[in-house]
């Protein structure tokens, strides 16, 4: 079989597509995979307006078309970057297994509760700047974007004392060397299917389809559905501060989230907990606390 994968260029697009393309050698001996690079909103927007612009799909939007101009036959796309609806005609064919959801903090050895007050802290996302500001409110807080290089370089030249990262980002590039710590994910929720990898594919390839749910874990297919429920309740790709955390064990399902109305709203975090068959239900549930108390 020979299928093409439909990826953007930046090297962590290419490094997680690269390792989906060889696990899918690995379960389906013999079949070819092509890498075909696609250039997204995302790529050619200036970063000083990806918080203006929202995230959700400007990662996505042309890779999905280019599966459904028959360009590729399926996509690998870091999770958090993908809306809560997708396009008519286009379904996730598969979730490997998930790579650590948390977020980390990079400083240079100094961990969070020990950084100098008013110190400069980089990060271009409100969710996370919101739930920092409740453990740390003495610090500075700083939109920080670009790639995972340019965020350690500017680190490195003094922009700021520390950075927050996404810990599956720094695993996948071989740099998990530079985190000082790893935040707690209920303290600060991660992004709905952060750490994750969604493989996309045309709803009507069933061939496709079959070959690719080779790849799908099954509990990670649980947690990140339940996460992505709840995205999909408050608003889908809304750009307020918003985070959700699902993790199974003992066939149990708990759900943490974090949402903020905006302005002058701090944020506020949620769990609960259910049977692992009961995602959908816990996500609307606690997304009706958080719509009522709004």
């Amino acid at each position: 079989m020979k299928l093409r994968l439909a990826t953007r260029g930046s090297l962590l697009a290419q490094t997680q597509s690269k390792w989906v393309a060889e696990r899918l050698r690995e379960a389906l001996p013999g079949t070819e995979v092509e890498l075909v690079t696609v250039t997204t909103s995302g790529d050619t927007l200036p970063v000083e307006k990806w918080g203006t612009e929202g995230n959700k799909g400007l990662f996505a939007k042309e890779i999905e078309e280019a599966l459904l101009e028959g360009k590729a036959e399926f996509a690998v796309h870091s999770c958090k970057d993908l809306p809560a609806v997708l396009p008519k005609g286009l379904t996730i064919a598969a979730y490997p297994k998930r790579q650590d959801p948390r977020d980390a903090l990079v400083s240079g050895g100094v961990k969070l509760a020990s950084l100098k007050a008013h110190s400069k802290v980089g990060s271009a996302s409100l969710r996370r700047q919101m739930q920092l500001v409740l453990l740390r409110p003495d610090l500075e807080y700083i939109a920080i974007r670009g790639n995972v290089d340019t965020r350690l370089r500017k680190l490195t030249e003094g922009e700021c004392a520390a950075l927050v990262l996404a810990a599956a980002g720094l695993n996948r590039l071989g740099r998990a060397d530079v985190v000082t710590e790893f935040l707690d994910p209920a303290k600060v929720v991660p992004a709905p299917g952060q750490g994750a990898l969604a493989i996309e594919a045309r709803a009507d390839r069933k061939d496709v389809l079959e070959a690719l749910k080779r790849l799908d874990d099954a509990a990670t297919r649980t947690a990140v559905e339940c996460e992505r429920v709840f995205m999909g309740a408050m608003g889908g790709g809304c750009r307020m501060p918003l985070g959700a955390h699902a993790r199974l064990k003992d066939y149990r399902l708990t759900l943490d989230v974090f949402y903020s109305a905006g302005g002058a709203d701090p944020g506020r975090h949620l769990s609960a907990s259910g049977k692992e068959d009961e995602g959908a239900a816990l996500a609307k549930k606690l997304a009706g606390k958080l719509k009522a108390d709004s």
